[in-house]
């Protein structure tokens, strides 16, 4: 397959950038104030979404720092910065330290829209499981459960499981609960979906010290893998607020594709690319430091939303029904 180039480069230098440090003209002292100035210093220059959530980063400070250095202790310190960091709402965001790593949970007073053991139980039947794609034919539609992008895709593994549902009306690709991992996973999936090199999404860069200083917005755009098997027929992709991540960056390529829709809840968002610092103490902490946009221009850091919204109570779960795997179904099966 031949890709665009510098597609792949890209990706993976936003996804994994490596900490850098910012110049100084003498190594830091490690004291409270100095970790503390330092990692809300950093943030100021270089995170992304202050204007977007509407925070207001020096009050942020007024109120952390005068308990920041008071602390008697790392735990203390690090409780702290927690809470400081915590205040942004982002999961990309986290504070790592060798004893616990801050973190953020935007799904937590969500719905879980989602239940591997009612799916195992009542509708997945004797599965397959092709490297790490779990699949089914479910009532004559293909169905693939999907865990995490972290876990690697085959080439040859998509080519399985294409050739056993291509003669069906079209295919499910369940991520429900999928925290994302390796945005390659989905471009791999993408591939086949597409006829055309397509515009998947675009982003911006935090690129300097100033509360606008970002760079001007780059498309990304994906050909499609013309020396393999498509996808074909329609395709539902479902989702709840515990996609982050390359999830979320998956659903927004979906909403790009023809033929390809999002079903269930909207994704838990994460379309900030994580950048990284070092604090003189030794810890270390995450930022995001772009700022991704659906093709239609939607800032989707709080979540891709979904084209149809079905939901899945506790009763549901308890009666052993997945009603949003129902409505994928009826859906491949009737266009509607």
């Amino acid at each position: 397959m031949k890709k665009l180039p510098g597609i792949m480069t890209l990706l993976t230098m936003l996804f994994f950038l490596s900490c850098e440090q910012i110049l100084l003209d003498s190594p830091p002292d490690n004291t409270n104030a100095e970790n503390f100035d330092i990692l809300w210093e950093v943030m100021n220059e270089r995170y992304s979404f202050f204007d977007f959530k509407k925070i207001d980063w020096d009050s942020v400070k007024n109120v952390y720092r005068p308990i920041a250095l008071q602390a008697q202790n790392e735990t203390a310190l690090y409780d702290v910065m927690a809470a400081m960091l915590n205040t942004l709402r982002d999961g990309h965001v986290n504070l790592r330290t060798p004893f616990d790593i801050s973190r953020y949970l935007p799904y937590l007073e969500a719905p879980s829209n989602y239940s591997f053991d009612v799916l195992e139980r009542n509708y997945l039947g004797d599965y397959r499981i092709t490297g790490y794609l779990l699949n089914q034919e479910i009532n004559g539609v293909g169905y693939i459960h999907y865990r995490s992008f972290t876990s690697t895709i085959l080439e040859s593994e998509l080519d399985l499981v294409i050739e056993r549902f291509k003669s069906l009306p079209g295919v499910i690709i369940d991520i429900r609960n999928n925290e994302g991992g390796n945005p390659e996973n989905g471009l791999k999936i993408a591939a086949r979906l597409i006829d055309e090199r397509t515009k998947l999404y675009s982003y911006q860069t935090k690129n300097g010290p100033g509360s606008n200083d970002y760079s001007p917005q780059k498309e990304v755009f994906l050909n499609p893998n013309t020396e393999s098997p498509h996808f074909e027929g329609r395709v539902v992709v479902l989702t709840n607020r515990k996609v982050y991540s390359a999830g979320s960056y998956f659903s927004a390529y979906i909403k790009a594709i023809d033929g390809a829709i999002l079903m269930g809840d909207d994704t838990g968002g994460g379309s900030g690319v994580p950048a990284g610092y070092d604090l003189p103490n030794g810890w270390y902490f995450n930022y995001s430091s772009t700022i991704g946009y659906t093709v239609n221009g939607l800032n989707f850091e709080a979540g891709v939303p979904v084209d149809i919204r079905v939901q899945m109570s506790p009763e549901d779960i308890a009666e052993g029904k997945d009603p949003i795997l129902e409505r994928a179904i009826e859906y491949i099966k009737t266009g509607s």
